[in-house]
């Protein structure tokens, strides 16, 4: 049976805390930076608070994304999926949404918390 010891994932994960600046709500799942940022940005959310990493259920470990209650829409369409950058070069993670939303330009958008996880070698 495989073994990575939880620091590893740990440091991994904290990356994303060190290292993230942006959260972009995507009109569909990014591959690249180019396309989170710009291509299929409607929005975005700077200065995250991501939390410690923790045990993820059924294994693994995990962050938690603090919900978003000020993001800044900045173009109309309907998003489904969330990208995070590191500052001006990297994707880091990407997801869908819990539920795709409409969103207007000069609009905020809300994200409720949600995880990010590495699940344990098996």
């Amino acid at each position: 049976m495989a073994f990575i010891a939880d620091y590893i994932f740990d440091l991994a994960l904290s990356e994303l805390d060190t290292a993230t600046s942006t959260l972009y709500i995507c009109t569909q799942e990014p591959t690249t930076y180019a396309e989170a940022s710009s291509t299929y940005a409607k929005g975005a959310k700077t200065s995250l608070s991501i939390g410690a990493p923790a045990d993820r259920s059924p294994s693994g470990r995990k962050v938690t994304i603090a919900a978003i209650t000020d993001g800044s829409v900045t173009g109309d369409g309907t998003v489904t999926h969330w990208a995070i950058t590191k500052s001006g070069t990297t994707l880091m993670a990407t997801g869908s949404l819990s539920a795709s939303q409409a969103v207007t330009n000069g609009n905020t958008f809300t994200l409720a918390a949600f995880d990010i996880g590495i699940a344990d070698a098996t």
